[in-house]
């Protein structure tokens, strides 16, 4: 297999950086202040797993204990997360998303999705597979 060519790396970063700025824009559009990229992505996953621990969603994301005590931090002051004491280990605290928390991760998909809408709606169906199929290879090829 061969090197990309420059000319290939110079149109993918122009299309990523694109496509980066498109949803910063979207983001900004919103009334309220947009969330830090790691923000949204422990809200995400508290979405997803309601009850864990920050151990559970800092190894999840990769991220050093006080990196996401800062995240989570700033998501309790937003009324986004809830941090609640377990009755059987007083020190343990299980993670859980505010009634507003879940109604901004909510929207926080839907966004996702009409992305996801945009960019595949402009290929052919045997295009979307394609594009998807090399998308994961890239993403979870570890070789």
């Amino acid at each position: 297999m061969t090197d990309p060519t420059e000319d290939q790396l110079a149109t993918l970063g122009n299309a990523f950086e694109t496509f980066a700025r498109r949803h910063k824009l979207a983001d900004a559009l919103r009334i309220e202040r947009p969330l830090a990229e790691l923000d949204k992505a422990v809200l995400l996953y508290i979405a997803e797993h309601a009850g864990c621990g920050p151990t559970d969603v800092a190894r999840f994301l990769g991220v050093p204990a006080t990196t996401l005590s800062s995240a989570t931090d700033r998501l309790v002051r937003r009324g986004l997360l809830k941090r609640e004491r377990m009755e059987v280990d007083r020190r343990a605290v299980a993670l859980t998303l505010s009634t507003d928390g879940k109604a901004y991760a909510r929207a926080q998909v839907e966004a996702y999705r009409q992305m996801y809408m945009l960019m595949l709606s402009r290929l052919s169906p045997d295009e979307r597979d394609q594009f998807i199929a090399m998308i994961t290879k890239i993403v979870y090829d570890d070789s």
